[in-house]
């Protein structure tokens, strides 16, 4: 209880009796859930939740979300649920801490797609309520600055995934400050020996400026107060080490040269007083041309707003200067947390920018194939410099740097990128590919009827744009398949002397029901992408066609367990080249007089029908195959009396059984052994094998061809 008596206190401040005694209660609940786990420092776990809802504090976050930080790791790592959690602190609760749980019921092929799903599930979240988002930062921010404490390996994977997701969303939610520590944790996680040779060479390169910063700190005030701007506030600012080292590794730069670079930050009180500091600046020192942005006219992305200029300054040193009202460097460190803090309209601003981003957010997740092309398109937009342009009608919008006016039709409208056939910058004609630069006009010419091209994908920068083309393409590449499907069927059937349209809807009804698929054009699909092939769909299209009547009754058999998907009714023939069984990956080809001979996927002898799309055909097992399946199994034995018996006696125990056995004496001490054996499945003859090996006379085992 100790670790949550100051975070209490500090509730207190801001938070009714009422209000704290809740989040009192979900501490209560989360202590007793996570009792005897540990942390990698040796710290009872409930300290984690406790420092995460202390960094939410100092944000000034309601008691909602206070009480979800609590209890963010309940679901993930305890027995309590997300009913339990509702019923006890109610369903909002409930709801952000679900967002920030990761999915524990669902079986991923990959770890990387296990962390892109749950990326994904928690960025939907977050699209309902953003609170999910600072919870799942102010989680990350506090592994980070306990991360010494991990495995090497995991200490590397989580810096790298902090520096390649958790930093850029910080700095598109305008939270410069929780960025900048993400970057320098995340850098010195990572890359352990460069951080410490470039905080000492910082540190040994600060003694030499202190002079110099302290004049133009000087000069600066006077002049500013010459003018009437008492009440500014003036300080020269370094830049943190991760941004020092990316410019020193992008740009080839030595750390002298980096830090020959003078920064300042200018505080004024209001809007048109950063515009007057902007003159006084300019009268003391040469500004460089095309470096000044007025981030206040035109905000970022993120809502940030503040002047930039770059100066020449005493003994030639380039000098940065930004320029920023209290209310805008507020809003630059704290970003949408600021509207917590003070809870006022201008603070709102990150709000609406956050929400943008969301809208998009939600866009590319209803595109997305899946969770790692989602995450992919994501991460195009974070890492990200923004673009300024006007519309025709002047209206301004940002895109990523690299951005084509392919990406701005998107960015407008869907509609109006699937369209486009064209564009006009500054008036004039101009190709799709071409690089947008701040402060130009875009108008898309688009025409109907038009459609997207599969080139725009090379150019295309945007999340929207590239999860917007490849909606369309793989929509249009399922038309054309359902297409080209019906025509191999039917051209199958007419070797019958039969066409699709010979039969009715409720007969192929009946066969997709067989073949498990919802619709005919779904059948098609399959067989337009070579999944099924058509000749053997035709087999079971002309089954069900009337035969002629004949006095004698033919009794129905009753079908048995399918062993191979999309044959009912066909000829199956296993391959004796590779010995096929249930787990294998298979192919299968038609042969005259065998119907479909099955192979392993990895056989020789298959090579040559896969050049043949008519003759070979993707299949896999039924999920539940009854039966027995003949395998080589090649043991090479000790030659000593009672050898066989005990390998016999091996195979009997797993409930194996020998069809052949054949003996090949290599020399006077060892002999192979090759039996030939019934199994049931993959699985069955790895137990087989694993208990082949416990023979002691058994030197080496294989599975045969």
């Amino acid at each position: 209880m100790f670790a949550f008596t100051d975070l209490r206190d500090q509730l207190a401040l801001y938070l009714t009796q009422e209000q704290v005694e809740q989040i009192t209660q979900a501490y209560m609940v989360a202590a007793k859930a996570h009792e005897g786990q540990k942390r990698y420092t040796g710290e009872p776990y409930i300290s984690h939740p406790v420092e995460v809802a202390r960094i939410l504090a100092g944000m000034h976050m309601d008691h909602q979300c206070i009480m979800a930080a609590m209890l963010h790791d309940v679901i993930e790592d305890t027995s309590i649920d997300k009913f339990t959690i509702a019923e006890s602190f109610g369903e909002k609760v409930a709801e952000l801490v679900d967002g920030v749980s990761k999915l524990k019921q669902i079986t991923f092929e990959s770890k990387e797609q296990a962390q892109a799903e749950n990326f994904r599930k928690m960025m939907l979240a977050m699209a309902q309520d953003i609170r999910v988002i600072l919870i799942k930062l102010a989680d990350r921010l506090h592994n980070m600055r306990t991360l010494g404490a991990m495995p090497a390996e995991k200490r590397r994977r989580i810096a790298l995934e902090t520096l390649e997701i958790y930093a850029p969303i910080a700095y598109r939610l305008g939270m410069n400050h929780m960025r900048v520590e993400f970057e320098d944790l995340g850098f010195a996680a990572l890359y352990p020996l460069r951080y410490r040779i470039l905080k000492e060479s910082v540190r040994r390169a600060r003694g030499n400026r202190k002079a110099l910063v302290r004049n133009i700190e000087k000069d600066l005030e006077k002049r500013l107060h010459d003018v009437g701007l008492q009440d500014c506030a003036i300080w020269g600012r370094e830049k943190h080490l991760y941004s020092l080292y990316n410019k020193m590794h992008k740009k080839r730069l030595s750390l002298s040269e980096v830090m020959d670079v003078y920064a300042f930050r200018i505080i004024v009180k209001k809007a048109d007083e950063c515009y007057l500091a902007l003159g006084v600046v300019h009268g003391i020192y040469r500004p460089i041309s095309r470096r000044f942005k007025d981030y206040i006219a035109i905000p970022k992305a993120n809502g940030y707003q503040s002047l930039h200029t770059t100066l020449i300054g005493p003994h030639g040193v380039p000098i940065e200067v930004q320029i920023r009202t209290e209310e805008m460097e507020e809003l630059a460190e704290n970003g949408i947390a600021s509207h917590w803090l003070y809870k006022t309209a201008e603070k709102e601003t990150a709000q609406i920018h956050a929400r943008e981003w969301l809208k998009g957010l939600l866009d590319i997740q209803k595109h997305a194939g899946n969770s790692l092309e989602f995450i992919e398109n994501v991460k195009m937009d974070l890492f990200s410099d923004a673009v300024y342009v006007f519309t025709p009608k002047g209206n301004i919008l940002s895109l990523p740097q690299g951005a084509t006016p392919v990406d701005f039709a998107y960015l407008v409208h869907t509609d109006i990128g699937n369209a486009c056939v064209g564009c006009k910058i500054d008036r004039r004609l101009a190709p799709l590919s071409t690089r947008l630069r701040n402060a130009q006009t875009v108008e898309i010419i688009t025409a109907k009827g038009a459609h997207p091209n599969p080139a725009w994908l090379s150019f295309a920068v945007t999340g929207k744009a590239r999860s917007n083309i490849r909606h369309w393409l793989k929509s249009q590449q399922c038309s054309e398949s359902q297409a080209l499907g019906k025509r191999l069927i039917d051209g199958a059937l007419a070797a019958s002397n039969a066409q699709l349209k010979d039969f009715k809807e409720d007969t192929l009804r009946g066969i997709i029901k067989d073949f498990g698929l919802s619709s005919v054009d779904e059948l098609y699909e399959e067989v337009g992408l070579g999944k099924r092939m058509a000749p053997l769909v035709a087999q079971r299209i002309l089954a069900y066609r009337p035969q002629p009547q004949t006095d004698d009754k033919i009794p129905s058999k009753k079908p048995g367990t399918l062993i191979i998907k999309g044959t009912e009714g066909l000829v199956v023939t296993y391959a004796k080249c590779c010995y096929p069984i249930p787990g294998d990956l298979i192919v299968g080809h038609l042969a005259l007089g065998q119907g479909i001979v099955i192979h392993r996927e990895r056989c020789p002898k298959i090579a040559k029908f896969r050049k043949m799309p008519n003759q070979c055909i993707n299949v896999q097992w039924e999920d539940e195959v009854e039966g027995e399946f003949h395998v080589p199994v090649i043991v090479d034995v000790i030659n000593a009396r009672g050898v066989l018996a005990a390998l016999a006696n091996a195979i009997a125990e797993c409930n194996a059984n020998i069809i052949n056995v054949h003996v090949d004496e290599r020399d006077g001490r060892h002999n192979t052994v090759k039996f030939i054996i019934s199994v049931r499945s993959r699985s069955h003859l790895a137990r087989t094998m694993r208990r082949l090996r416990t023979v002691s006379e058994v030197t080496r085992i294989v599975r045969g061809k």
